[in-house]
């Protein structure tokens, strides 16, 4: 039996709204541990060095990947504004990702804050040291904000391997250029 994007669709919308999302979050949860079993698998063959540099090449694609996707799904054609530019931010796998989050939009910038961290908290109850995971993120982010528009940049204000402040496990902000 073949089964069509349609046919799933239809399927899907017929389902309760909580299971809906139920599934969606089943969904982002899975994307990140695939990630997580790659990255592990590539640090334990080639260490961490180049499993970041890996990680990092990848997810600043998925980044414009996403970002393209967003804009599309919302009907955004160029991000104007500071809340635009984080409203789409907290749509995308990461931030949903991260369940215990900030987000602060002030009048010239915004902040995302990540209090929970569900990556670095798995690996410190594995026992692994905490990942320096600057070079992913901000490549990442990097990458999603050039999609959405050329006005806008990010700033790491505090990511590992930064020393945890208390509170948040990392800290962003979003600015327009000067």
């Amino acid at each position: 039996m073949r089964i069509t994007e349609a046919e799933d669709r239809e399927r899907i919308k017929k389902l309760a709204p909580e299971k809906i999302m139920d599934l969606l979050f089943f969904q982002v949860r899975n994307l990140w541990r695939v990630d997580g079993f790659y990255f592990l698998g590539i640090e334990e063959k080639f260490g961490t060095e180049v499993a970041t540099e890996i990680d990092a090449n990848c997810w600043s694609s998925l980044a414009k990947i996403e970002a393209k996707e967003l804009k599309r799904i919302f009907g955004i054609e160029k991000v104007e504004r500071i809340a635009t530019l984080l409203e789409l931010l907290t749509n995308t796998s990461w931030a949903l990702y991260q369940t215990k989050k900030e987000i602060e939009i002030l009048e010239d910038k915004g902040i995302f804050r990540v209090s929970s961290c569900r990556i670095q908290e798995a690996r410190l109850k594995k026992g692994l040291e905490i990942f320096p995971c600057k070079k992913v993120r901000f490549g990442y982010l990097k990458s999603f904000v050039e999609e959405l528009s050329s006005d806008f940049e990010v700033l790491c204000k505090s990511c590992p391997p930064d020393k945890k402040r208390e509170g948040f496990w990392c800290e962003w902000e979003f600015r327009k250029k000067i």
